[in-house]
């Protein structure tokens, strides 16, 4: 008698192994999707402490020049408003010699058109939003009720917002 493996019992491993793998994929998926979203939350938070801490010095938050700005900011150099990267090592500075640092840099998405910076109606709010993968995430909708008046017909969707509180 030969010992080995008949053809039936391969099958059986490989439905079962496939199985596995079918309910495997998309949680590794999903959790990925997830860790992402938590990134780029942190990073928008950690943004609108940069903007507090501006504000603390200008009493105003950086202009946006009148319209949306996607991957700048108007408020470095010695007046606070020019536009930023204030160097080719800080991103968000101000001061003569962008010697007040307030994010040396911007969050990895930035460039990429991902976060949308917006003063809000007046100098004292503004408005920061940025995409999120997960369209379930529960935090879209707080944030963009928390926001609805800097935010007013800016954000939608999986849009994440931040706002001064």
């Amino acid at each position: 008698m030969k010992k080995g493996f008949t053809l039936i019992e391969l099958l059986v491993v490989i439905a079962i192994i496939a199985t596995i793998i079918a309910f495997a994929v998309p949680n590794f998926l999903g959790a990925r999707q997830r860790a992402g979203d938590s990134k780029k939350k942190s990073e928008a938070q950690q943004f609108k402490n940069a903007l507090r801490l501006y504000y603390n010095d200008y009493n105003k938050y950086p202009n946006d020049s009148g319209g949306p700005v996607y991957n700048k900011v108007k408020g470095c150099a010695a007046s606070g408003t020019g536009n930023c990267p204030c160097s080719a090592t800080i991103d968000f500075a101000a001061g003569s010699a962008c010697d007040i640092v307030y994010m040396k840099k911007f969050p990895s998405d930035f460039g990429s058109s991902m976060y949308y910076y917006r003063q809000g109606t007046n100098t004292d709010d503004f408005c920061l939003k940025v995409p999120l993968d997960n369209a379930s995430d529960t935090e879209i909708a707080k944030s963009q009720t928390k926001c609805a008046t800097p935010c007013s017909g800016k954000v939608s969707g999986t849009d994440y917002a931040v706002c001064a509180d």
